[in-house]
């Protein structure tokens, strides 16, 4: 059963909440990769060398990862409006500290404090879902794509509006003004956002204890760990793209980030990718945008084109923020009382394999493009196989006791 969602006093349309969830995630992630344009400007601010401000980045990824592992569980056992509302309100607090932060010591921890307080989207996404259920029967996958092409919108604006600002009128008005656009959400959204009782009767230590349990469902494995593959194949080509475009082509930082935009032509596709997983099914929807990944790998090969990469870019972003709506539509068929915690398990994976795949691409670099390409299409390779894979029946009374406690049945979902 989906939970019954409480109205406000200005609830809106269905259209006019999914385009508002869409609206939310791009604010909140965007103010997790505000600082990655701004290491020089906060450098010449503070007198020290440029790699000395990399810790803030950092701690903002880092405070990101903690925040989907530790606080987006709690949206199956609190209402998730009043956690998206806490999460606001502190964001936008964390944000006022790194704008008046007077030391890289002081700016890197308020930069933690701002990725801890981020993750609304993936507090959001299962709320859209929720939302959709009740109000349209289905549209699992359209709401996952909507809220997913907001999200991105928000991270490839970000570094763009970021640099832009901080040109016009410093690094400093960057945090303030994300600051007062953060409060000015929470404003909307104290509104208009519909409450969402807890579905989960379990206590917030019972909901964390419960993530191994979930992670070893047949059908939960397969999505996360295919997931995190991808991941992998996305991290090594962000990373290494960085090294082929400035070292074999000679661009300057700026037509670098231009490829960021590039990738902008995926948040166009990702409201249809989750249909697609409902027309087509988890295998199949899985197998076609995966293999775009892969193909994408193998239309970059050469490296000597800048066509080619900018084709290369599009089809393999399209193949990777596709793949993922794609998951998170399938993890949302299974019991709503699980999806905050089947959010955290994918994305805490995902940004592993992200991790990981940055890792991987600057070790493949000293053997060339060409390795790093080797590298990026056998992981998504690896991806390709683990997702279309069929998931085995459930046998026996403790596996059957295990499928119902993740919501699933003997046949695999979509």
């Amino acid at each position: 059963m989906t939970p019954s969602i409480r109205a406000t006093a200005d609830r809106p349309r269905p259209r006019s909440l999914t385009l508002l969830l869409a609206v939310t995630c791009a604010v909140t992630a965007a103010n997790v990769y505000l600082c990655q344009p701004l290491p020089a400007a906060v450098a010449a601010s503070f007198g020290v060398r440029p790699d000395a401000v990399g810790a803030v980045a950092t701690a903002t990824q880092l405070g990101y990862a903690a925040g989907i592992l530790l606080i987006v569980p709690a949206g199956d056992s609190h209402d998730r409006r009043r956690i998206v509302l806490t999460l606001g309100v502190s964001g936008a607090a964390a944000l006022a500290a790194c704008a008046l932060a007077p030391s890289v010591t002081l700016l890197t921890v308020a930069g933690f404090a701002v990725g801890v307080c981020s993750p609304v989207p993936q507090l959001v996404t299962p709320l859209a879902v929720a939302t959709a259920a009740e109000r349209r029967g289905s549209g699992r996958g359209r709401a996952v794509g909507a809220v997913q092409g907001g999200l991105l919108v928000g991270v490839l604006a970000s570094r763009a509006y970021a640099g832009a600002l901080a040109d016009l009128v410093g690094w400093r008005a960057v945090y303030g003004v994300s600051c007062l656009l953060t409060l000015a959400l929470v404003g909307v959204l104290a509104r208009t956002l519909p409450a969402v009782p807890a579905t989960a009767p379990s206590s917030y230590g019972a909901v964390l204890a419960s993530l191994p349990g979930l992670v070893r469902q047949p059908l939960v494995a397969r999505v996360v760990t295919s997931g995190a593959l991808v991941g992998i194949a996305f991290g090594a080509f962000w990373t290494a793209l960085a090294f082929l475009l400035t070292g074999r082509h000679h661009l300057g930082p700026a037509a670098v980030g231009l490829f960021g935009l590039v990738a902008a032509v995926s948040a166009l596709a990702s409201p249809y990718a989750g249909r697609l997983a409902e027309r087509l099914g988890r295998r199949r929807a899985t197998s076609l945008l995966t293999t775009l990944v892969v193909v994408g790998w193998l239309v970059t090969l050469p490296g000597g084109s800048l066509t080619a990469i900018v084709l290369g870019v599009i089809v393999l972003d399209v193949g990777v923020w596709g793949g993922q709506v794609v998951c998170q539509t399938v993890l949302f068929t299974l019991d709503p009382a699980l999806h905050s915690r089947l959010n955290t398990l994918y994305f805490t994976l995902r940004f592993l394999g992200i991790a990981v795949g940055s890792l991987c691409g600057t070790a493949a670099w000293s053997g060339g493009w060409t390795a790093v390409v080797a590298v990026g299409a056998l992981a998504a390779t690896a991806g390709l196989v683990v997702g279309a894979l069929p998931v085995r029946a459930v046998r026996g009374a403790g596996g059957q006791r295990a499928a119902r406690t993740c919501g699933a049945t003997a046949n695999d979902p979509l």
